[in-house]
């Protein structure tokens, strides 16, 4: 049974059951920043399992995970991943264990027909409710239900011990037997033993309880059931297969990494085989939900992986470039339930193959900066890298520990693996704590009411405030003058809350002898919050107000929106359709959009994006916006942002001749009031990742003008130079003429020619290029000395030959001695000396003395 026939088995049995299917959710959780990547099938149902019901109380689906907590497992064990797909059955207050257990049973047993015989299961030590359900109405005999503590049978592990606060519970597991010949081979083996003859396929959460201080358990009002079941493992069951790299997931991709290699037998070299298959569809997923390489958090991960794919493909021989190739294997394997990797698969590989590339040039300039390291510790009598600096080397460098213990090697030397090892460890340890939900499961006093937006047509209306907050985020009831900045919930709300790259709106909310000027509005799950400032009276919770917002702010971004959207059509006709949204800020006074490119824009391209949306603004066409579901949506080909998260029923922004967008965000009614549209930047944030700055109407005309007048003074400035330098030229040129005579005005002694000279209104570059030319044209050893007067400074330049140098000569030392009492200061090498005096009142007391000093030191 191939993996696409398990995957749609799974999504059909609970749709059958009355479980809505809801799609997988990015690798980037949308509203989740205590994670990097989405790493479980629960992430994106987190509102529901509070209580924020949606439309549905019970759920399925196939989730992208990602999880590098155990990258060091990856391709040393048959089932250990970063990437992989987690099934998932969810119900928020709607069934709970009975069902949960009774359904995982008939799935396994009697859709997938897996046989009795080889399915086991574990239950907390202390619930005797699922464990009645296993024995009495399952019917699994009592040997082969195993009770455990809460380290394997609670989620979070150990939460009544150790924590966090938050909802919890016991759960179950189902474990599948390889059979008595598989592992140890001993008669008391169980899932307990970690021989490998039993392997977990699916854990089933009850969550029952909400964690208090000290390990209080309390019971949930509301009990919630979570699932999560491996595609991978379950594939390897299904297909009797022992490692999930055996499965029909990963032999496209298996066979596409052998057919690069030439050597036989390095084709036998399955931990690193395994581990490229695993990276490159880390990477290839993590990139279609637009992660790009980069030094920080997501992009660190995804750089990190392919840096780690590429020394293992080297491991077999693979030298060049080559990962980028493997990406229309992961995308042809997985095209059935993801059809936009492999429409995308072209672009991915683009920036897998650059990424490359970068790689390979950081090894050939690390390898020397390995080697000079090593130098400079061998030079100190140290034999050995300490492990801090060859971990430096790692993790700021980009140099793999295996290069560099190569490097060490042929050099004679060690390398402190202890030491690397240790921060590796702590670097690791890190990244868990990342990959995790940190401190308490769901913020505490987590705000539950919700508001309804009315402000797509509206700028003012009256509502209730249902909730209030001081400015520490603490509950409160009434406020006043006093309280300050407070922060307010209404039932409904003409006020945009920020999200969606939208900043929130300003405005002011009233009620007879209360003025309340709001500062910001923003988004905390379904309720829009107000941080405002109490200017006049007070306000309770319960309060009928009137809520108004500032129409010409609103109207300020409203523009800049709908100029994104047409923005990022003009990228697309321009650029390639390989353009995704990376990010976005829509502000009053500016927009900035994030998108995939691999280049730096040119002026013509420039200019025709640009062209391209005033086009649409002269047009003026008409903004239209419906409302549809999320399928149809994007089956209309309207455009999604990765990082955002999607209800079922979804507004679609029609902008512009060809403009459509998933979108929460106000707009206009119609383009032209967008009025003009300039961009004002164009950069790098990322490698792959470009941004372009714009502004529109007044802002726009502003800019517009600015820009003019500072191209002016550019040419001016330009101009001014180019009259400078033709000067310089023309000084240069009348200094080469007057050399002969400098040279003939200059005294002899004991064959040493001296030269002291005031040269007024030349800069040291001049003074320098006489220099040369008077050494080049003397056939003697000579020493000359230069004195400029330039706008109210002195200028001094000693020069001297190399003769005089071998007979002790210093030019710093000699210009030191000469500007000392002048209280001038002087630097320089050897042959050459320049140094400058503040305040100095009369030039021919500083060429007496320099004579008289030179004189002295020559005869």
């Amino acid at each position: 049974m191939r993996h696409v026939e398990i995957r749609n088995k799974f999504l059909d049995f609970f749709k059958a059951k009355n479980h809505t299917l809801v799609p997988s959710d990015s690798l980037v959780p949308a509203e989740d920043p205590s994670l990097l990547f989405t790493s479980a099938g629960m992430t994106q149902f987190k509102s529901e399992f509070m209580g924020n019901i949606k439309g549905f109380t019970c759920a399925v689906s196939c989730q992208k995970c990602m999880r590098t907590g155990d990258l060091e497992n990856v391709g040393k064990t048959a089932y250990h991943h970063t990437f992989f797909e987690m099934l998932g059955n969810f119900s928020f207050g709607d069934y709970f264990k009975d069902e949960a257990i009774t359904w995982a049973w008939e799935f396994l047993k009697d859709t997938l027909k897996i046989p009795e015989k080889r399915l086991w299961a574990s239950v907390y030590d202390k619930d005797d409710e699922a464990y009645d359900i296993w024995r009495d109405k399952i019917g699994m005999p009592e040997e082969k239900i195993i009770r455990l503590g809460q380290k394997d049978n609670f989620w979070p592990s150990e939460a009544k011990a150790k924590g966090p606060n938050g909802p919890c519970g016991p759960c179950s597991e189902i474990f599948y037997d390889y059979g008595e010949g598989t592992g140890c081979g001993s008669e008391d083996c169980s899932p307990v033993c970690g021989c490998g003859r039993f392997v977990e396929l699916w854990n089933l959460v009850f969550t029952q309880f909400e964690r208090k201080e000290s390990g209080i358990l309390e019971p949930l009002p509301s009990k919630n059931i979570d699932t999560g079941m491996g595609l991978e493992r379950l594939c390897a069951v299904m297909q009797e297969v022992r490692s999930n790299f055996e499965t029909d997931i990963f032999s496209a991709i298996i066979k596409a990494i052998k057919d690069m290699m030439d050597s036989p037998a390095e084709k036998k070299n399955n931990s690193d085989i395994y581990t490229i298959a695993d990276h490159i569809r880390a990477v290839t997923f993590a990139i279609a939900d637009g992660v790009a390489p980069s030094n920080e958090e997501r992009g660190y991960v995804i750089r990190n992986l392919i840096r780690k794919a590429m020394m293992r493909a080297k491991n077999l021989g693979i030298q060049k470039p080559s990962l980028y190739k493997l990406v229309y294997a992961v995308a042809k394997t997985m095209q059935d339930p993801y059809p936009e990797v492999m429409k995308e698969h072209q672009d991915i590989a683009a920036v897998i193959k650059t990424e490359e590339e970068r790689f390979q040039k950081t090894l050939e300039s690390g390898i020397p900066m390995t080697k000079s390291t090593i130098s400079l510790f061998k030079e100190r009598g140290i034999d050995e890298l300490p492990g801090d600096i060859a971990f430096e080397l790692y993790d700021t460098h980009g140099i793999p520990l295996e290069i560099i213990k190569e490097t060490a090697a042929a050099q004679g030397t060690n390398v402190d693996e202890a030491g690397f090892n240790s921060l590796m460890q702590k670097q690791r340890e890190a990244s868990r704590r990342s990959s995790k939900m940190q401190g308490e499961i769901f913020t505490p006093g987590l705000i539950r009411v919700k508001t309804e937006f009315i402000g797509y047509d509206k700028s003012e209306s009256f509502a209730s405030v249902i909730e209030m907050m001081d400015r520490n985020g603490n509950f409160i009831k009434e406020a006043n003058v006093d309280t300050g900045i407070v922060e307010i919930i209404l039932d409904k709300s003409v006020f945009y809350g920020e999200s969606g790259g939208q900043v929130g709106d300003k405005g002011k909310i009233s009620n007879n002898d209360t003025e309340i000027l709001i500062q910001r509005s923003g988004k905390v799950q379904d309720a829009i919050v107000l941080v405002g400032k109490i200017v006049k009276g007070d306000i309770k919770v319960g309060d009928k107000v009137k809520a108004e917002i500032d129409a010409d702010y609103r109207m300020a971004i409203a523009r800049n929106h709908t100029a994104t959207h047409l923005l990022q059509k003009a990228l697309r006709k321009v650029l390639g359709e390989h353009v995704k949204q990376q990010g976005s800020l829509v502000a009053a006074d500016k927009l900035r959009f994030d998108f995939t490119h691999q280049k730096a824009l040119t002026d013509d391209e420039l200019a025709r994006v640009e062209e391209s949306v005033n086009k649409n603004i002269k047009a003026s066409h008409n903004i239209k916006v419906e409302e549809m579901s999320l399928k149809d949506a994007k089956s209309s080909g309207a455009l999604a942002f990765f990082g955002d998260k999607y209800e079922q029923r979804v507004r679609v922004v029609h902008a512009g001749t060809d403009s459509r967008e998933l979108c929460g965000g106000t707009h206009l009614n119609n383009t032209a009031e967008i009025e003009l549209f300039k961009v004002m930047h164009e950069g790098s944030v990322a490698s792959g990742i470009r941004r372009v700055e714009a502004c529109t109407a007044d802002r726009a005309r502003k800019w517009e003008k600015e820009y003019q007048k500072s191209q002016k003074d550019k040419e001016r400035l330009l101009k001014k130079k180019k009259e400078e330098k033709l000067f310089e030229k023309e000084r240069l040129k009348e200094s080469e003429q007057a050399v002969d005579l400098i040279i003939e005005n200059g005294r002899d002694i004991k064959g040493i020619k001296l030269i002291i000279k005031c040269m007024n209104n030349q800069n040291m570059g001049v003074l320098k290029y006489i220099s040369d030319i008077i050494r080049n044209k003397l056939k003697q050893e000579y020493l000359l000395f230069f004195v400029s007067l330039q706008q109210g400074k002195t200028g001094i330049l000693l020069s001297l030959s190399n003769g005089l140098i071998k007979k002790g000569f210093d030019a710093p030392m000699l210009l030191s001695k000469i500007i000392k009492p002048f209280k001038g200061r002087a630097g320089g090498r050897p042959n050459m000396a320049q140094g400058g005096i503040r305040e100095l009142k009369g030039v021919e007391e500083l060429l007496t003395t320099a004579e008289k000093i030179l004189v002295k030191e020559l005869e």
